[in-house]
C-alpha cells in the first residue's frame, strides 16, 4: 500500500458491521470513517468542505435514504461521481444487484463479508479512481 492512507467511508444501519469494517480496516491500516445515518453520511460526503473518501462502502437498505438512492445522488455531482462505492448487502438477488451496479456500484459484495476479501475490493477500487483522477 502506498504511503498514504486509502480513506474509506463505510455507510451502514448496523453498527456490528460498522465496528467490523473499523477495527478490521484500520487495523490493515486503512483510515475508516463510519456512519450509521445515511444522511449524515451524505451531508459529509457532499460537504464542499470535506476531504473526499477514495472509497466508500455502502448497505443497500438503510432507513431514511436506501443505498441505491445515496449512489445516485452522489455519482450526480460533479465533485463526488468519479469515487468509486462498493455496496455490501445482505440481499442477494439480481435485482438489487443490478441496480447496484446500474446506479453506481462498481462492485458488490453479500454479507457477511471475510475482512480479506473486501480489503481486495477496496484496493481494486482504489486503484481505478487513481486511474481516473489522473486521466483528468
Amino acid at each position: 500500500m502506498s504511503e498514504s492512507k486509502i480513506k474509506i467511508v463505510a455507510i451502514d444501519d448496523d453498527d456490528v458491521i460498522l465496528d467490523i469494517y473499523e477495527t478490521g480496516l484500520s487495523a490493515k491500516g486503512y483510515e475508516v470513517k463510519t456512519f450509521l445515518n445515511p444522511k449524515k453520511a451524505k451531508e459529509y460526503v457532499l460537504n464542499e468542505n470535506t476531504a473526499l473518501p477514495d472509497v466508500i462502502l455502502m448497505d443497500i437498505m438503510m432507513p431514511g435514504i436506501d443505498g441505491i438512492s445515496l449512489m445516485k445522488d452522489i455519482h450526480s455531482n460533479l465533485r463526488t461521481t468519479h469515487i468509486p462505492i462498493i455496496a455490501v448487502s445482505c440481499l442477494n438477488d439480481a435485482a438489487t444487484l443490478n441496480d447496484a451496479l446500474l446506479f453506481g456500484a462498481m462492485d458488490y459484495l453479500v454479507k457477511p463479508v471475510a475482512i480479506d476479501s473486501l480489503e481486495t475490493k477496496i484496493k481494486k477500487a482504489w486503484e481505478l479512481n487513481k486511474k481516473r483522477s489522473t486521466e483528468k
